[in-house]
């Protein structure tokens, strides 16, 4: 079974103008980046659980009841009457997101460390909010360090989110911290540069696997998707479509290539060699295509991936 653990919200898009008020109506989409990532990999067909705390109001309820439609476990899942955390959505006119969050006192940051995963657990995936806004981010990390000394693949997307990020200096020594923890590392180029410092995000993924990592998977927007490990380097090309807007692909990217992987019952992805990481890629990089062809989040399904 895929676990993926951190933050669910409510997205506020834009939707129609309001006549002589320079504004747009907001239309709530349920999402937060974890969260697509567990939609993505039980929508495409692999076992698939959400660790994280979710409010008890209608947002919580809705946030719950997707994941079961989109076929995830949500026995890991806890519960507060805290209210849910919320991320006001821009697009500028390419269809890119930014977003600003609402997270003071809200009901994902206080998840607590379940204790060990179920013996069933093969893959582990964290990033994004859940591991900047404590307590939660602290309860996460002690997951990872022990679900990845039991030999569980782990896997991170920091989805780096800056504005939430206090101090960015500790939480970059922070992230290095977890490098040893991790086997698969999937961010932006534009992420990737942030963490590093601003040198070039090729360069840093050399850095971060002479680290500990495994295997760095770079999402370069329109230019494709592609891995570096410390034997070989593998690139694959964006799926051409019409994009109405780019929020949640790098989580459908992130959860295409777990679901990949598990169905393949991999262990070791350094034992993959380049054809089996163009194939895994140009998987995501479909399952992406998608994503990014509607509106909000909105992962395939298997069936539309055939």
């Amino acid at each position: 079974m895929i676990v993926v653990g951190g933050e669910a919200l409510v997205d506020l898009v834009p939707g129609e103008s309001i006549v002589d008020s320079g504004l747009t109506s907001l239309l709530p989409r349920l999402g937060g980046g974890p969260y697509n990532v567990a939609l993505a990999a039980g929508r495409l067909g692999e076992p698939t659980a959400f660790l994280s705390r979710l409010s008890e109001d209608r947002f919580g309820q809705a946030l719950r009841k997707r994941l079961t439609a989109s076929n995830v476990d949500i026995s890991l899942l806890q519960s507060g009457p805290e209210p849910t955390t919320l991320a006001v959505v821009a697009l500028d006119e390419r269809g890119a997101a930014s977003y600003t969050f609402y997270t003071e006192g809200t009901a994902d940051r206080f998840v607590a460390d379940p204790g060990p995963l179920p013996e069933g657990v093969s893959v582990l995936c964290l990033g994004t909010l859940g591991l900047v806004l404590e307590p939660g981010a602290s309860a996460y990390e002690a997951v990872l360090r022990r679900e990845s000394a039991r030999g569980v693949l782990t896997a991170l997307d920091p989805n780096i989110r800056a504005d939430l990020i206090a101090d960015p200096g500790a939480y970059r020594e922070r992230f290095l911290s977890w490098l040893p923890d991790v086997r698969l590392l999937k961010l932006s180029d534009e992420d990737a540069s942030w963490l590093a410092g601003g040198i070039d995000p090729d360069e840093a993924a050399k850095r971060w696997l002479a680290a500990g990592v495994d295997a760095v998977v770079l999402t370069k927007g329109a230019q494709g998707i592609a891995v570096r490990t410390r034997e070989l380097e593998v690139g694959v090309p964006s799926a051409p479509v019409k994009v109405k807007d780019t929020i949640g692909a790098g989580d459908t990217v992130q959860g295409a290539l777990l679901a990949w992987l598990h169905n393949r019952n991999v262990g070791a992805i350094t034992d993959l060699g380049v054809a089996e990481w163009r194939s895994a890629l140009a998987y995501a990089a479909k399952a992406a295509s998608v994503t990014v062809s509607r509106s909000g989040a909105e992962p395939p399904t298997a069936a539309e991936m055939v």
